[in-house]
């Protein structure tokens, strides 16, 4: 069956990212487009899934996706990212769904200053510890509080599953590797990482310019996923393993993937990011427009497609009178 041929759909119909699927996963398939859908085949069958009502596909090993599935995610803002195996490993993404900058230029302003920079970090610990007061705290004494805490929890969820904790210890290379509550904290946090760099593109952020994170081109999604964490995967984590389950990176991706959708995690995670680049009374969802203005230094902005400086065209006796000028407009 042929592909039937539909106009791309206006940006205001699409769904917003905070109201799609969080994610899914494919490995060893072929992702092909049948209408509006992504249409995943492998040796059990077919399935179509709505294209947009996805935030993000994760591309696992053994995946082929045609140029006609590419060309319908770019078109309904599904984000695309590739990954090694168990989707523990990125490797490269897609493009955002927004056409804003606003969130960018903000992003980058709050990150070049200290202070700012600063301020922002410590609203992110402040949301792990909503009943203290953090404003006074340096970044060494955030780091270590948030240390404390994340082995507190580590004790508990270990005490509470019977699962023995001995430390995080994981091989990139290897998932295999690790022991099997280790291996359902690779898989949950990729998860984690997926889908915040999604939200994050989705916003027209930078994934590259973190604030408590640095020097990676994933720092700000570190920064994102990890306010997570502790609520999201590492629960699970130790929930999953106890069952050892045969494929326990298959179990755990079901798992985040049930608690990210029955929690409304996406439409949480872009009114944080909001918050954090705006503060708490600014608010900016992603813009719908595909105006581009030019930046000037006194006015902010002036118009794009504009003819500008007629008043210095060049004619035989110099630039152009102003009853000249006034003849032009």
């Amino acid at each position: 069956m042929q592909d039937v041929y539909i106009d791309k759909p206006g940006l205001q119909e699409l769904p917003q990212i905070k109201e799609r699927i969080s994610f899914l996963y494919l490995e060893r398939c072929l992702i092909n487009r049948q209408d509006s859908a992504i249409s995943i085949s492998d040796e059990r069958g077919t399935v179509n899934v709505p294209a947009a009502s996805l935030s993000i596909i994760i591309l696992g090993p053994g995946t082929n996706i045609t140029h006609r599935a590419m060309e319908l995610a770019g078109d309904v803002g599904t984000g695309i990212i590739w990954t090694g195996e168990h989707g523990v490993r990125f490797y490269a993404s897609g493009s955002a769904m927004t056409h804003s900058a606003a969130l960018l230029v903000q992003q980058a302003k709050l990150v070049s200053n200290t202070q700012t920079r600063l301020g922002v970090a410590r609203r992110m610990y402040q949301m792990r510890f909503p009943d203290e007061d953090v404003t006074g705290l340096t970044m060494q004494q955030l780091r270590g509080k948030e240390g404390a805490r994340v082995r507190r929890i580590y004790r508990e969820c270990s005490r509470k599953t019977n699962v023995e904790w001995k430390g995080r210890e994981y091989n990139p290379e290897d998932f295999l590797d690790g022991t099997p509550v280790n291996q359902a904290l690779s898989a949950g946090n990729a998860c984690l990482y997926g889908l915040a760099h999604s939200v994050i593109a989705a916003l027209g952020c930078s994934p590259g310019l973190g604030f408590v994170h640095t020097g990676h081109d994933r720092s700000f999604v570190y920064d994102v996923a990890d306010l997570y964490k502790a609520e999201y995967v590492i629960p699970l984590a130790f929930e999953i393993a106890s069952r050892n389950p045969e494929d326990i990176g298959s179990e755990m991706r079901r798992a985040v993937r049930d608690k990210i959708a029955a929690t409304h995690l996406l439409k949480r995670m872009v009114q944080d990011i909001n918050t954090l680049l705006m503060g708490e009374e600014g608010t900016l969802e992603i813009t719908y427009s595909n105006i581009v203005d030019l930046w000037d230094e006194k006015k902010g902005f002036v118009r794009n497609g504009v003819s500008y400086g007629k008043e210095y065209d060049e004619v035989e006796d110099g630039f152009l009178n102003e009853q000249e000028q006034e003849s032009e407009k």
